[in-house]
């Protein structure tokens, strides 16, 4: 089988801003923030791998599964704002054949392939996986969406005691040929508006955010990395 590249079809997000120091430092600060994941249970019913361009994701799902950390992945997704533009299959289809090629048996892998945002990953899984009776839930995602996938997965499905894994990447470490770092920050700081804005409109409970992130942020958009911001209405 042949492997599509990580973050395959991936186009220009963002246009060319001239990356000073500064933006280094404040885009690592928000990464780790967002990053920030307690230490995963001993065992879980399920694995989630929260779909993405990243189809690193599906590789650490695997490899949480080949662990024995439980016997279930959950792959979820189907076309998102940047895989409806890059991906001709539902990232879910794409996510399950990349845990197979890993050494996931088939038959241990559910496919969830109509959800188009976070929220909806776990709406729709749950409605697949009622029946498994499901307390303890691990969820596989990029670095940066650690914090946002526990906060709308504890809201979206309440009943399931939710750990985030991140892939272990720190932020220089994780962009790729067809990630660009770029991208990966105006990605990055929508998604911390969205911890605050989601809160509001109840997709996701609560997460205190530390006025030095938020100045951080400020200055990203300043400099530019707006592409995914949400207007102010």
């Amino acid at each position: 089988m042949n492997r599509l590249p990580i973050g395959a079809g991936t186009d220009k997000i963002s246009e060319m801003i001239p990356i000073t120091r500064q933006i280094l430092a404040d885009a690592e600060l928000i990464y780790n923030f967002m990053a920030e994941s307690p230490e995963l249970p001993k065992q879980a019913d399920l694995i989630l791998a929260a779909g993405t361009q990243d189809l690193r994701v599906a590789d650490h799902a695997a490899a949480l599964y080949l662990k024995g950390l439980a016997p279930i992945i959950v792959c979820s997704g189907g076309f998102g704002k940047v895989t409806a533009k890059v991906f001709s299959k539902p990232e879910a289809e794409l996510f399950a054949e990349r845990c197979i090629e890993n050494g996931v048996p088939s038959d241990a892998i559910v496919v969830e392939d109509r959800s188009t945002n976070t929220g909806e990953n776990f709406r729709f899984s749950k409605e697949l996986c009622e029946a498994l009776a499901v307390k303890v839930g691990i969820i596989a995602c990029k670095p940066y969406m650690a914090r946002r996938a526990w906060a709308t997965g504890t809201r979206q499905w309440p009943e399931v005691r939710w750990h985030a894994s991140g892939m272990p990447l720190g932020f220089e470490d994780y962009p790729t040929k067809t990630i660009t770092r770029e991208d990966t920050i105006q990605l990055m700081v929508g998604d911390l508006q969205r911890l605050q804005v989601y809160e509001k409109f109840g997709f996701q409970v609560h997460t205190d955010i530390p006025e030095t992130i938020w100045n951080a942020w400020k200055r990203l958009v300043k400099a530019g990395f707006d592409q995914y911001v949400i207007p102010k209405t």
